[in-house]
């Protein structure tokens, strides 16, 4: 028999609308075992708020309660999205394969026709810039990708789009939430699976997907590669072979314990090329196999990771704001026009601004997102959008996806280091190239993982509260908080400017928890010697590190 002599009233009563509210028996049942087994603060925790949906939607862990990803918050959430787009909307929808995903993406498709609207459901787990794709291909009024992208296992998401093929902004977000609580105040009427208002799309979505990847490439003259390919236990390994047999390249060498979707993914303590220990696998197959080159989605494909041989006989994993300026570089020199835009983020490398002035074209900064990245080409009709990237390892290459997108990144990678060794050259070679042409620019993405989301906000309370006279022996001589808005749009974040051009940015992470600090030092080589350069900017990330971490009252060691 449940126990509620030890609940509060307002939460008992919470607790008893959920229920009657909620389709799910299996989250029915968990919230009566919490109850009976007592557990007054895991509920009071659940029934804390709701979600917060914001411009990256909605991502949280599995679980009942408003606090957590369910199908009653997914249907709340499509409703007032659906309602949001209005009467008779087309909303195109895809999931990948993490727990109960398909079940969501279900529930979405069911409440879209409720509302009176269309729904177009992906053909299966498909990579989200195959969503991002066809909400334009499919001239669609909106679009839903479920997914939490490179999250603990435990997490599912929920991310929109609207029928420009751009996740949402500003003040989207904002009405859409307001659409959502007004939907979570009356009953939801959810259609038939066998509706004829649902439509379930075939393999010609991927097929036009395909058509645009293989659109991306630029030059045929390229030395053939042998190639790793991990899809970290996600949904990429399918899109992305067929994507190289479209564009002509000889299959990789998959690598086979992470080939499967698998949502818990077993191999990986988090599913992101980023994390130490991630490219293990991927990297022992380069050794037995002799590879070129290692290429890395994250479980939705939205993300490219790459390492590459060293001279040594080693490997190295490439940096974001590496992967992105390579893939700048490749696309600057083969295409033409001054009305070509570059665009990055204000946490990104620096270098992608000098090679676009060297190069006489565009060149935007915008906050950190893909929402923000592709506006500038949406919003300035004298631009075309080329190549855009944030340092997290997402990159886009063609204007018909509106999103970072790790598969047409790897194909365009692959032809790049394909090029470059038909004239005899590596990436590495060419990132000297480009340190000798624009100066050096060594960065360094330092994330602080958190247990209590409160010491976030205390250390970006105490980067805002005193600003560091020095750091790694130079002066800080400018201080940028966003919060303050400017030519951007307020956001969270702090950037302190060294007298030696060096620059360190502060900020909340948008959907996991922990802090992300960026460091950036700039060597001009003047002396023509870039691994001297390079041991230099070296012994200065370090510096600035563990000074960063003394001034904020962190533990430099607890990172990524």
């Amino acid at each position: 028999m449940e126990d509620r002599g030890r609940l509060p009233d307002d939460l008992t009563a919470a607790i008893d609308a959920w229920m009657a509210a909620d389709p799910d028996p299996e989250t029915r049942d968990e919230l009566a075992a919490l109850v009976a087994g007592g557990e007054v603060a895991e509920l009071a925790d659940r029934f804390s708020g709701t979600l917060e949906f914001g411009t990256a939607g909605l991502r949280g862990a599995l679980g009942a309660g408003p606090m957590r990803m369910n199908r009653l918050l997914v249907q709340r959430a499509a409703a007032g999205f659906v309602d949001y787009l209005g009467q008779g909307a087309t909303v195109v929808v895809g999931f990948d394969a993490r727990h109960k995903s398909a079940r969501f993406a279900e529930d979405t498709a069911r409440v879209v026709a409720g509302a009176g609207g269309r729904a177009l459901v992906l053909p299966g787990p498909l990579p989200t810039p195959v969503l991002a794709f066809a909400v334009l291909h499919l001239g669609a009024d909106g679009g839903v990708m479920v997914t939490a992208s490179h999250n603990p296992p435990a997490d599912n998401g929920y991310k929109v789009y609207l029928g420009d093929g751009a996740q949402i902004v500003p003040p989207h977000d904002r009405v859409i939430s307001e659409h959502i609580a007004a939907a979570s105040r009356r009953d939801i009427p959810i259609a038939s699976a066998a509706s004829s208002s649902i439509e379930r799309l075939g393999d010609e979505v991927v097929d036009a997907y395909l058509d645009v990847v293989a659109g991306c490439r630029l030059t045929e003259d390229c030395d053939p590669l042998s190639v790793v390919y991990t899809a970290m236990h996600g949904v990429g390994r399918d899109v992305l072979l067929a994507a190289f047999d479209r564009c002509g390249f000889a299959a990789p060498h998959v690598v086979a314990p992470q080939a499967e979707p698998d949502p818990d993914f077993p191999t990986v303590v988090f599913p992101n090329p980023e994390e130490p220990g991630a490219l293990d696998l991927a990297l022992a197959e380069a050794e037995r196999v002799g590879a070129d080159l290692v290429i890395a989605n994250d479980p939705d494909a939205d993300r490219l990771g790459v390492a590459v041989p060293t001279p040594d006989g080693g490997w190295r994993a490439l940096t974001g704001n590496e992967i992105g300026v390579l893939l700048a570089d490749h696309i600057l020199r083969h295409t033409e026009g001054d009305d070509r835009l570059v665009v990055t983020t204000i946490v990104s490398s620096r270098l992608l601004e000098r090679m676009a002035d060297a190069a006489g074209v565009r060149f935007v900064a915008t906050l950190t997102g893909f929402k923000w990245i592709v506006r500038p080409g949406l919003e300035d009709p004298r631009a075309r959008f080329v190549f855009g990237y944030e340092e997290a390892l997402g990159y886009s290459v063609t204007s018909s996806v509106r999103d970072k997108d790790g598969i047409t990144a790897a194909v365009t990678f692959v032809e790049l280091a394909g090029a470059l060794s038909r004239r005899g050259a590596t990436v590495l070679d060419r990132l000297d190239e480009l340190a000798l042409e624009h100066g050096l620019h060594a960065t360094e993405t330092w994330s602080i993982r958190v247990e209590d989301l409160a010491e976030i906000g205390r250390i970006m309370a105490a980067a805002r509260g005193s600003t560091p006279p020095a750091l790694a022996g130079h002066a800080v001589t400018g201080v940028h908080d966003y919060a303050e808005g400017g030519a951007l749009m307020p956001t969270d974040a702090v950037e302190w400017q060294l007298d030696d051009g060096s620059r360190v940015v502060l900020r909340p992470s948008g959907t996991e928890p922990k802090a992300k600090v960026y460091l950036e030092v700039v060597d001009d080589v003047a002396d023509g010697d870039v691994v001297a350069a390079r041991q230099r900017a070296a012994a200065q990330l370090g510096a600035l590190r563990t000074d960063l971490g003394a001034h904020l009252d962190v533990d430099a060691g607890r990172t990524i």
